[in-house]
């Protein structure tokens, strides 16, 4: 089972997620529920991140631990290979994160792992849709939410970001070469 046939799936395990008693400053926590979104869809076979998020195992139980205590690692068997500019990626997240949350740290290491897959970065993170990622980016990284006043899609946009602070200014994602909607994105700018 693979594709659509496993929303319902996804859905399920999210709201599974969700229902853990977390502390009452996290239950409502916009981190909480972008997270678990990301989590159900990894385990759902959606997205293209390997287990744990690609975060450190420490990190990744941690995590589960503040906003799912209890819950069960997902396992996957997804590798990625190595970006060059993770950790020019983390920098770049980092610099501009709320400061309001531990998870900007966590999402920070996890947005710059799904750079490395072949679709768009919302559908890397396993997320339902773009306006998931827009919200992800609003709540841990504002400073970058605003910096993309023109809704460029937001892997091409933050290796813009990455690229300008090195003073590179042809500066593609790393897939992009392979997306099916190459068009779109390095097209006429509206």
């Amino acid at each position: 089972m693979n594709g659509p046939d496993r929303a319902p799936y996804r859905l399920i395990h999210q709201d599974m997620l969700l229902a853990r008693p977390a502390k009452r400053s996290l239950v409502n926590d916009p981190a909480r529920f972008i997270l678990a979104s990301m989590i159900a869809g990894q385990a759902a076979g959606f997205g293209c991140l390997p287990a744990h998020l690609g975060l450190p195992d420490d990190s990744y139980y941690r995590m589960l631990a503040l906003y799912f205590p209890g819950a069960a690692p997902a396992a996957s068997e997804r590798s990625l290979s190595d970006l060059p500019e993770h950790g020019d990626l983390v920098k770049l997240l980092l610099s501009e994160r709320a400061h309001e949350r531990k998870a900007e740290i966590w999402l920070a290491d996890i947005v710059a792992t799904a750079c490395t897959g072949q679709d768009h970065l919302w559908q890397d993170l396993g997320l339902q849709s773009r306006g998931e990622l827009n919200k992800l980016m609003w709540i841990a990284f504002p400073g970058l939410a605003r910096a993309n006043s023109g809704d460029m899609k937001w892997k091409k946009f933050l290796y813009r970001q990455v690229c300008s602070r090195e003073g590179i200014y042809v500066c593609p994602a790393p897939s992009c070469g392979v997306c099916q909607d190459y068009a779109k994105c390095f097209g006429p700018e509206n």
